[in-house]
């Protein structure tokens, strides 16, 4: 599946429920979609689960100087 048509897949579902649901179920359904994509790229080795927990740079200190 090409990423155009997995957009297109994921705005169909979002807009069925914020449709029908309401913008709770909106939110939900977005939300839930963002847990599966990033599940999904762990699972395809595509993300590394350490990159969410390191910081990303150095110079962050060098900021508040």
């Amino acid at each position: 599946m090409n990423m155009a048509l997995a957009g297109l897949v994921a705005g169909m579902a979002l807009g069925f429920a914020g449709y029908f649901g309401g913008f709770g179920a909106f939110v939900l359904v977005a939300a839930l979609g963002a847990v599966g994509f990033v599940v999904g790229r762990l699972l395809d080795g595509d993300l590394q689960a350490g990159e969410f927990f390191h910081p990303r740079s150095s110079d962050r200190d060098d900021r508040r100087r």
